[in-house]
């Protein structure tokens, strides 16, 4: 009853951050957070980071944005879903578990709806509110080498939400840039969000919300960040694939886990 209980403050902390977010139109709708979590518990997400050998190279986008002479991937990440957070040890594994179950929420999916609602209804139409999503949440660690160039998310995709992790303020000049879109098909960069701690942004996804990173320097030791994302799960093939996904990363993860020991 006590982490129950427990947990569910924090969503209510969480989704009250979601509601006084601050807003902005250019160069696309989307929202910036100023102090996400509760400082406490954003204390204990710093110390609970897990090593390198817990987390899993990611693929795609990241992969391929990779400015390492010797290609090595760049981004790696922990699915925070039960299953794949149960070989942290177990001080991790509760903090971890309780994020998971604040960013899963019904709660807090339903606060990102309602704000996104501009950006929602130009992709979805009026009955955007009723599109089913699917959450999921990754902790993510990028090292010297990472960066992103400029694209739109996948379609596929409905919301995404990233929350940066850094134990300071030495490096704001790593956050996700914003891009505009000018008449002659240029995109400069219209924005960028600081890398502090505690803060992120959200949009939903469509054509125009075009975004990037620079490189990370060898200044950073490492650049960790939640990425939560909505995927559309309306209709069967959606519904499918999004469990299949997760499923397959599963596989995937006991495989590397069993390799380690």
């Amino acid at each position: 009853m006590e982490k129950s209980e427990s947990v569910a403050n924090l969503i209510q902390f969480v989704v009250d951050s979601v509601r006084q977010a601050h807003a902005e139109d250019a160069p696309f709708y989307h929202l910036r957070f100023d102090r996400i979590f509760p400082d406490d518990f954003y204390a204990q997400m710093v110390e609970a980071m897990p090593i390198a050998e817990d987390y899993r190279a990611m693929s795609g986008k990241s992969k391929m944005g990779s400015s390492r002479p010797d290609r090595k991937p760049t981004r790696a990440k922990i699915d925070l879903f039960p299953e794949y957070i149960r070989h942290l040890p177990p001080g991790k594994r509760a903090v971890w578990d309780a994020a998971g179950r604040v960013l899963r929420s019904k709660e807090l999916q339903s606060a990102f709806v309602q704000r996104l609602a501009p950006g929602l209804k130009g992709r979805f139409g009026e009955n955007f509110a009723k599109v089913n999503m699917y959450p999921v949440p990754i902790l993510t660690r990028d090292i010297p080498g990472y960066r992103i160039f400029k694209h739109t998310d996948s379609l596929w995709k409905g919301i995404t939400i990233q929350f940066y992790l850094p134990a300071d303020n030495s490096t704001p000049h790593i956050g996700t840039i914003f891009h505009e879109v000018l008449p002659n098909g240029r995109k400069p960069k219209k924005a960028q969000m600081p890398f502090s701690p505690n803060t992120g942004y959200a949009f939903a996804v469509a054509d125009n919300t075009w975004h990037s990173a620079d490189p990370v320097g060898d200044e950073v030791k490492t650049r960790d960040s939640i990425l939560l994302t909505y995927f559309v799960d309306a209709g069967p093939w959606r519904f499918a694939r999004n469990r299949g996904r997760r499923l397959a990363n599963f596989v995937l993860n006991e495989f590397r886990n069993l390799k380690r020991n």
